[in-house]
Parts: C-alpha cells; structure tokens; sequence
C-alpha cells in the first residue's frame, strides 16, 4: 500500500513539475532582436530583470536573419526587428500579434564616417568619389541595408555608390563596426551608430529632402510566446519613462516630432522593396 501511495504521489508530483516547466520554470522570456537596438535592449533588459526579476534572453543579428530562425525554432516571445519593414513581414506570416506592436524609438538614415573624417565626406554624392570605400548591411536580410539602398536608389545615386561599396555586413551591429575597424571609408546607416562609439566614428546627416523615410524599431508579442504576460511586461517596460531614459542615454530618437527635425516630409512606417536588378 505504501509503495502505491509514493508511486501515485511521484506521478502528481512530475504532473505538478512538468506544468511549471511548460510555464515558465527559469522566469526567462526569449526576444529575437535586429542589432540596431542592441547596446539600448541590453541595458534595458538588465534593468528589467533587475525591476521584476523576469530575465530576456536576447538574440541578435540581422532582422530578417532573427525573424527566420525565430520561425524555424518555433520558439521566442518577442520579435523587435530594426524597423518596421520586417515587422510587416512578420504580421503576414501570422508570427507575431499585431495587437501588441508598440514603437520603441526612431532611427534616422545617416552617413558615418571615421573620427575626424579624414575623407572629409560631407554630402551624400561625396560617396561616388573615386578612391572612397563604402559598406552598407545586406539589404537583403539586415533593415539599415534596405534603407541604404532606398537613400541611394531615391537620391538617382545607386549605380554610382554601387561600384564603391566593397562589403555588404550581415547586422546593424557589424555595420557599424566598419568603421571603428577602419574596413571602409563610409557606411549608410543610423545616425545613432555615432553614440555607440564615440572615439571612432562620428555622423554625417543627410539633407531632409534626401531622406525618403524615417525607421523605427517596434516590438510585439511572438505567436510562439508562452509567457505573454512577461513579454507584454517587458514591451510596457521599454515604453515606459525608465525604458525611454535608457535609449536617450544611447541617442535614440523617442519620438516622432523630434523624428521629424530631421527629415519633415519624410515617410514614417511603410516597406521598402530591394529593386530586381540589385547585385
């Protein structure tokens, strides 16, 4: 009889167990993430964690790259890709609640250069200089590099430009890390990248009539999330006044108006298409 009763309180027991592990046994959420928000979403996370005792585990790499293996996996509470091109994408593919999008920070299209700017690169056709090396992100799976290609193909200065950028980087974060690493002369990217590192790259901005649209980085809640009330949590907390102070701190854009300084007529939201003749 005794042996039946621990039998029995051993399958209420793992009964028991296995439901708080298909919960949420580590109080952890999972967010895969474009990098254009990466040095912002990392503190913010910390903070978070600290706040609620709830921990992100963040991914990233390009936004596209994150949205594929956030559909491959089948796993991930939170999408927040580097603009709103790919978030569209995700809503059409039933991967995320388009009732829980909320727009975290704007991001203006910029040009960056080495500290001092040795080239003295100073406006956008500066780029089809003979002699200057430029790089972008892969437009095809990284936002910044879909952007890139719409400021030049906008500005008629594609085929130009084209024939003087020699790397295409695979994430916002690689990017911007041209630069520092003096792999090029100039990139297309966020202006924000000047504040994630100050001691090697500074910002050239465009004109507002060459800008034909402005980013910004949203988040929604993942169709796969099995903590919505803790990924909803962590959205509510990047929205809120400590969330916003820290993407200040790292010179995001928090809201539209200020958005607008840079470029008044420029487009906000809306997607970009990769032109086919493309190389």
């Amino acid at each position: 009889m005794k042996k039946i009763q621990i039998a029995v309180f051993s399958i209420l027991l793992g009964i028991l167990l296995a439901g708080c592990s298909s919960a949420n046994p580590s109080n952890t959420i999972i967010a895969f993430c474009g990098s254009a928000s990466k040095p912002a979403l990392e503190e913010a996370a910390l903070a978070f964690e600290e706040h609620t005792g709830i921990k992100v585990e963040l991914h990233f790499s390009g936004s596209g790259t994150m949205l594929s293996e956030m559909k491959i996996s089948r796993r991930g509470d939170l999408y927040i890709p580097g603009s709103p091109d790919y978030m569209y994408l995700a809503e059409r593919e039933d991967f995320i609640d388009p009732e829980t999008v909320q727009i975290i920070a704007y991001l203006v299209p910029s040009i960056l250069v080495q500290k001092g700017n040795p080239q003295s690169i100073q406006v956008l056709q500066d780029l089809t200089r003979p002699g200057v090396t430029v790089g972008i992100g892969n437009p095809e799976a990284v936002c910044v590099g879909l952007y890139a290609v719409e400021v030049l193909e906008y500005n008629h200065l594609v085929g130009q430009v084209q024939k003087n950028i020699v790397t295409h980087a695979e994430s916002c974060s690689k990017t911007a890390a041209l630069i520092g690493l003096k792999k090029v002369d100039a990139i297309i990217g966020w202006g924000v990248f000047s504040r994630w590192n100050p001691d090697t790259t500074e910002a050239v901005y465009l004109k507002p009539e060459q800008i034909p649209r402005l980013a910004y980085i949203p988040a929604a809640i993942s169709t796969y999330s099995q903590d919505r009330k803790s990924a909803q949590e962590f959205i509510d907390f990047l929205a809120s006044q400590d969330g916003q102070a820290i993407f200040a701190k790292w010179g995001y854009i928090a809201s539209e108006e200020e958005a607008r300084k840079y470029a008044p007529e420029a487009q906000i939201g809306g997607e970009y298409k990769l032109p086919a003749d493309y190389k």
